[in-house]
């Protein structure tokens, strides 16, 4: 099921969610380790060009993923969440999905106000233009600073998702977590195999 149903997500949420959610994470232990004075200044040059490309990547995803949000129906919330719980979730969710748009808008930012114009390749394929921002060394530090704070925030909203989704999945058993791990989830067990045994007997009384 690729569209998302009124009990549960479809497989293009599923994927944008967790691929955009790999992304940011491997773009912030990249931006960490990339930073560091001591690594040879090719490898460090190597490093900023596919950080930038990842970063571009995970920019056209996240702006495909809001407009899916966007357009796409909303499955109902999970029965065991009380009005707090959901609308935390809820919360928690559409930050996640703004900050994934902010964090490398930020950083096609800080290169584009660069006095150094080092170009952007993507991937070594095409080269990505900067933004229309003028260039200063003032720019570029409050860029910079944007960027990197913008990007350590995410962690801290990663963490309290996960840890919520790993709390109703392994003290509440619900299917908050599995509803995004697999799409087209079932209304209830029970209500499917009524509906079933419903089905069955209407069969038998056909024959």
């Amino acid at each position: 099921m690729l569209r998302n149903s009124d009990n549960g997500f479809g497989t293009v949420t599923i994927a944008l969610h967790w691929t955009i959610a790999v992304l940011i994470l491997g773009l912030i232990l990249a931006g960490i380790v990339m930073r560091r004075i001591e690594i040879d200044p090719a490898l460090q040059f190597s490093l900023y060009q596919w950080h930038k490309s990842f970063g571009f990547t995970a920019l056209g995803l996240a702006a495909f993923r809001m407009l899916w949000w966007l357009v796409e129906t909303s499955p109902a919330a999970s029965p065991t969440l009380g009005p707090m719980e959901h609308k935390a979730a809820r919360a928690t969710h559409l930050s996640l999905i703004a900050l994934a748009l902010l964090v490398p808008l930020s950083g096609w930012a800080v290169v584009s106000v660069s006095t150094l114009a080092i170009p952007s390749f993507y991937f070594n394929l095409i080269v990505i233009p900067h933004l229309p921002l003028p260039k200063s060394g003032a720019s570029e530090a409050f860029w910079a600073f944007a960027h990197a704070t913008l990007a350590y925030v995410p962690l801290g909203l990663v963490a309290i998702h996960a840890a919520a989704a790993l709390y109703h999945h392994l003290v509440r058993r619900d299917l908050v977590l599995i509803r995004m791990l697999r799409s087209g989830m079932p209304r209830t067990g029970s209500t499917a195999g009524t509906s079933e045994k419903d089905d069955t007997v209407v069969e038998r009384k056909r024959i």
